[in-house]
């Protein structure tokens, strides 16, 4: 959590860690590391967290994690100070829409359904967050794609290559293609979607792609360029957004002209 400090007029816009008390600067943080739990394992987690500026650092938990492994809780003090002015995020620049209008949106500028397909690329084999976004269950209250009347959705599950991604979106002609990414080891995610990204481009005329929407809790918002996608969606998202900004983007915006017919 972080809270105003009491900061001199003029620089209301920094804060820093809260933990006990206003702007007492401090911290909890978590890791492994690669050794037995052990006396010593406590003193190389103890002095990580030095060299993290952490000050003092108090190792409030340690728990072996199979062999060879500890985990590690550790609980200290920060001088840093952070500037909101400075902070970087991916605002949502389109209104939230309630299924209804959503469906509205749809029938009223395309005429026909929207088209979705949406699964997990590569080795991923976790549907929990396409699924939250898709099924009609949903997510935190909130019906899934699914169930909007006016979106018709293809859900290719786990494991899905990316050739027949690119081949099912062409069957299907698919106005969006949703891509969940949960397994981040050695940047798996960034890789696939890079190589999604690549298909898709060499597969379609720029003017006639889907949109390429990729999800997860790893995500960088801001790296949508940089991964080749329309829109990367991080960690909380709900099925309402997702379904707004389709609308936002292919029934009203700028991409309603490449729509597959």
């Amino acid at each position: 959590m972080a809270e105003q400090p009491r900061e001199p007029r003029g620089t209301s816009h920094l804060v820093r860690p809260y933990g006990d008390t206003t702007g007492d600067g401090m911290v909890q943080v978590s890791f492994t590391l690669p050794i037995p739990h052990s006396k010593a394992a406590e003193g190389a987690a103890a002095q990580l967290a030095h060299k993290m500026g952490i000050e003092p650092a108090m190792v409030v938990h340690a728990k072996p994690m199979g062999e060879g492994f500890t985990f590690f809780v550790v609980y200290g003090r920060v001088n840093h100070l952070v500037d909101l002015s400075q902070v970087e995020v991916v605002e949502r620049d389109y209104p939230l829409l309630t299924p209804k209008e959503v469906n509205a949106a749809v029938r009223r500028s395309l005429r026909r359904r929207l088209v979705v397909v949406g699964g997990c690329i590569g080795t991923d084999a976790h549907t929990v967050g396409i699924d939250a976004i898709l099924n009609i269950k949903g997510f935190a209250g909130e019906k899934g794609l699914e169930y909007y009347r006016e979106l018709k959705v293809v859900n290719l599950g786990a494991q899905v290559s990316v050739p027949d991604l690119v081949a099912r979106a062409q069957a299907e002609k698919a106005d969006a293609v949703l891509v969940s990414q949960v397994v981040t080891q050695r940047d798996a995610h960034l890789l696939n979607t890079r190589e999604m990204a690549a298909a898709f481009r060499e597969a379609y005329p720029a003017e006639r792609r889907p949109l390429l929407i990729v999800g997860g809790p790893r995500f960088d918002e801001t790296m949508a360029g940089e991964l080749g996608v329309d829109r990367v969606f991080s960690r909380g998202t709900t099925p309402a957004e997702v379904a707004s900004y389709l609308v936002h983007r292919l029934a009203s915006g700028p991409d309603a002209g490449r729509m597959a017919s």
